[in-house]
């Protein structure tokens, strides 16, 4: 077989990318655009992420789990509309370590989670760069027509539920950075979430006609459920005291000396990609019963109210927050 140059953008294109092109609107990633006819009574959804190498992946990630990452970071704000993801865009910013091994690791991975999550690679753009290597996704789903939950649904009297667990993703970045005190077996578990995140999007086709807003949980707890109450003009009052905990976090909480500075901690750090929602008290039980059918955790973690803003408190005192989450630059 021929050496291949691992900086030319036609020959990752060819050997790499167009093995993953999507069957129909893809058009072979043999042209400049793709083509997406409409779903008749569904609306196009549409969502996109960016991921850089040192703020959203660290150097040594193998680059399989990066382009995962990038795939599933999107799927999770699909998730959070309800939406069915079948598409993507793709945009790679390759470094100069970006040889032809990173390529194909990262495309092996695009290849393992297009299969997991029914997606196709319908076109992008491929460039290289001095600086830190960083990749972008559109990815593209159907909602049916009217039916996409926003953030900006919420009223006052509304629960606030998250799936999961909460905190994961930040202790996993400490982990992986080598920077968590924790039994090992616990730290890997909690990096491992940090590297690979689950987007709820079983669960996401239930949120239609039962809940009012929802949102993803990407840079913390209080700074996601903040922006559903900013969108709806409302309050939300979030208890600490319920929040939802992993064994290894919870492990780590129980070795602080502060253990209400460590949920705060939770509530705030990001990447945990689970959703945040609200809906009237009515449809509570009829949301349990959805995610216990998934084998999936759904916790209730608050309510909305008149006013605006958080307030976070722990079984009725208030906690202060140093940051409500990640804020972007």
């Amino acid at each position: 077989m021929p050496a291949v140059d691992a900086t030319d953008e036609f020959g990752t294109l060819d050997r790499l990318f167009r093995p993953l092109a999507h069957p129909v609107w893809g058009r072979g990633l043999t042209d400049d655009v793709g083509v997406v006819p409409s779903r008749p009574g569904h609306d196009l959804v549409l969502t996109k992420d960016a991921i850089v190498e040192g703020v959203h992946f660290l150097p040594d990630d193998p680059f399989d789990l990066v382009a995962r990452k990038l795939l599933r970071v999107n799927l999770s704000d699909l998730a959070a509309k309800g939406a069915e993801p079948f598409g993507y865009l793709l945009a790679c910013h390759w470094s100069s370590r970006c040889g032809w091994p990173a390529r194909e690791a990262f495309a092996a991975g695009l290849a393992e989670d297009q299969a997991a999550f029914g997606l196709g690679l319908i076109g992008g753009d491929t460039v290289s760069t001095p600086g830190p290597a960083s990749f972008s996704a559109t990815l593209l789903g159907w909602a049916p027509r009217d039916g996409i939950v926003g953030r900006a649904g919420a009223r006052p009297g509304d629960l606030v539920l998250v799936t999961g667990t909460i905190g994961d993703g930040g202790l996993g970045l400490q982990a992986a950075q080598g920077r968590l005190e924790l039994e090992r077996e616990l730290a890997e578990t909690l990096a491992a979430r940090y590297r690979l995140p689950e987007p709820r999007l079983v669960f996401g086709a239930a949120l239609p006609g039962r809940a009012h807003a929802s949102a993803d949980v990407s840079d913390g707890l209080a700074a996601d459920s903040g922006r559903i109450a900013a969108a709806s003009g409302v309050a939300i009052a979030l208890d600490l005291g319920h929040l939802p905990l992993s064994a290894a976090a919870r492990a780590w909480v129980d070795s602080r000396a502060d253990p209400d500075a460590a949920l705060a901690f939770l509530a705030t750090a990001g990447d945990d990609y689970e959703i945040v929602l609200t809906c009237a008290p009515a449809a509570e039980a009829e949301l349990m019963r959805a995610a216990a059918a998934l084998h999936l955790r759904l916790t209730t973690v608050g309510r909305v109210t008149d006013g605006e803003g958080v307030s976070v408190t722990r079984w009725g005192r208030h906690l202060p927050l140093e940051r409500q989450g990640w804020r972007h630059g």
